[in-house]
């Protein structure tokens, strides 16, 4: 029986509207600053107290089982309800760092019921070519993700405070659009019971471990490259005094190409295989990691902006294909717990790479950041393909 097809343009407009929360104070992490007198170590700290609060929520929901035993949609609703209440209230006065930062964590928190559980509800409805359906589905994550950052980029007139309710009205819309018009899916299962068991016997299956290591290595390197373009950019500013850049519309452009490289990747993964598309975009990304220090000597910043658009696509094209071999490797009643645990240990990866950015810094060159991040593409292809 085929969905009906407004079903997976519904999953993806409600994913994009909540994960715009995602990186809703990258976007104006200059003004937080200004406002809240923050200091330079900032932009690390908010972004990984989003990190470690997906990780927090996507452990939980995993360790109860919560999407495998409870309606998906009305879990996404709740979650991102919740998730929109912290978002807002950064607009409050009188924040410090440590509050902001306890926002930012339940906002994470709670979009652990958003991103894993969106990609529950797609594997529940397409069973062949989930690659595909993914495709889109992580496509408009990264598009959510750079949203805030296109907002930013319109112009001065744009306050900080109207991306903040932007982004929160979008994730209540998009929360109430799954509840309404996405019931549960018929390849769906449900758990008949709470069972902690599962979260360590998914990983007994070879070809589920070796998926969730590539998908580990993959995000060492996703969310420090999201984190760190607008530091890229002006970190090429500097080295070229004459150029100019809008630096929260380049941000949008090079993190969003990567939702189209989601989609063609799926399309790909259906005619070459999903593994080895996968293994190519990994493989990619990792390269451009040990090259990016010799696009900033480069006098043409129309070069070192397409490569960068590129790096944006790469780094993020493998995102779905590895989703897609972790739910195809286990259980249909448990799905939605192997999708989660996979994310949440992926995001505890994020927090050390993230940090570590943070921390090199200060004591090296910005063009030489990511020849330390390229470990993690490096050992994920060896997790991927090793053949034990």
């Amino acid at each position: 029986m085929k969905p009906a097809k407004y079903i997976l343009p519904v999953i993806v407009f409600s994913q994009f509207c909540c994960t715009s929360l995602w990186f809703a104070t990258n976007g104006v992490i200059e003004d937080l600053v200004t406002n809240f007198n923050l200091n330079s170590l900032a932009l690390g700290h908010l972004s990984s107290a989003v990190q470690f609060g997906f990780i927090i929520g996507t452990f939980l929901f995993a360790l109860l089982t919560i999407t495998d035993r409870f309606a998906p949609s009305k879990v996404f609703f709740i979650s991102a309800v919740l998730a929109a209440v912290f978002n807002v209230l950064i607009v409050l006065e009188n924040h410090n760092l440590w509050s902001l930062v306890m926002l930012r964590f339940f906002t994470g928190f709670f979009l652990a019921g958003i991103y894993p559980v969106g990609m529950k509800i797609a594997a529940d409805y397409y069973n062949k070519g989930l690659g595909k359906s993914l495709g889109f589905l992580v496509g408009a994550l990264v598009l959510g993700t750079a949203f805030p950052h296109v907002l930013k980029g319109f112009g001065s007139g744009f306050l900080w405070q109207d991306i903040i309710y932007t982004t929160t009205a979008l994730a209540v819309l998009g929360g109430g659009v799954m509840f309404a018009f996405v019931p549960n899916g018929p390849y769906r299962k449900s758990a008949a019971k709470f069972d902690v068991s599962v979260l360590f016997n998914v990983f007994k299956v070879r070809e589920f471990r070796k998926a969730a290591f590539g998908y580990f290595g993959h995000m060492w390197e996703l969310y420090t490259f999201w984190a760190f373009v607008p530091v890229l950019l002006s970190a090429y500013v500097e080295y070229h005094r004459s150029v100019t850049f809008n630096i929260p519309l380049l941000s949008f452009i090079i993190i969003a190409s990567g939702g189209i490289a989601c989609v063609i990747s799926g399309y790909l993964s259906q005619m070459f295989g999903i593994k080895k598309i996968g293994a190519m975009a990994l493989t990619l990304s990792g390269i451009c990691c040990l090259v990016s220090p010799l696009f900033f000597s480069l006098e043409s910043e129309i070069s070192f902006i397409i490569f960068l658009v590129f790096w944006g696509m790469v780094v993020v094209a493998d995102s779905p294909l590895f989703s897609t071999l972790v739910a195809q490797n286990v259980n249909a009643e448990h799905k939605g717990t192997a999708l989660t645990i996979v994310n949440s240990i992926g995001f505890a990866v994020t927090i050390v790479s993230i940090q570590l950015a943070s921390s090199l810094i200060d004591v090296m060159a910005v063009k030489y950041l990511f020849l330390f991040i390229a470990i993690g593409p490096v050992l994920g292809l060896v997790g991927l393909l090793k053949k034990a």
